[in-house]
């Protein structure tokens, strides 16, 4: 019953930006925690950012580089990626915790398709 709808990926150069988006239907979107999560290939699925009504979070890699926002008029979440590293390279999830923020990446209720970031060096 919940979608997640991501757009905006893309390929960029080293050093260039970035904003994804994340439209979601069939929950209460105000109350519900938003993440990011990034996925490389052979690596395991990392955080990234999450926000819920009154708190934000990230990963320590991307701290001062991404910012994650949201609009609840709009039901949408958004990641804003500046200074784009080879290493940020991978497909970006979104997801949808119902109850509140979710402490295991198994937690989390609902993903979105994945977007592909590719940042060319």
């Amino acid at each position: 019953q919940v979608q997640l709808v991501e757009s905006g990926g893309g390929l960029v150069q080293a050093g260039g930006s970035l904003r994804l988006s994340c439209t979601a239907s069939g929950l209460t979107f105000a109350g519900a925690a938003m993440g990011w999560f990034r996925q490389a290939p052979g690596k395991e699925r990392e955080f990234v950012a999450a926000i819920t009504r009154n708190s934000i979070y990230y990963g320590d890699s991307v701290k001062g580089r991404f910012t994650i926002s949201r609009d609840n008029a709009k039901n949408t979440v958004y990641l804003q990626m500046n200074s784009l590293k080879p290493e940020d390279t991978a497909v970006y999830y979104c997801a949808a915790g119902v109850t509140g923020m979710p402490l295991r990446i198994g937690d989390w209720d609902s993903w979105g398709q994945g977007t592909q970031v590719t940042v060319s060096s």
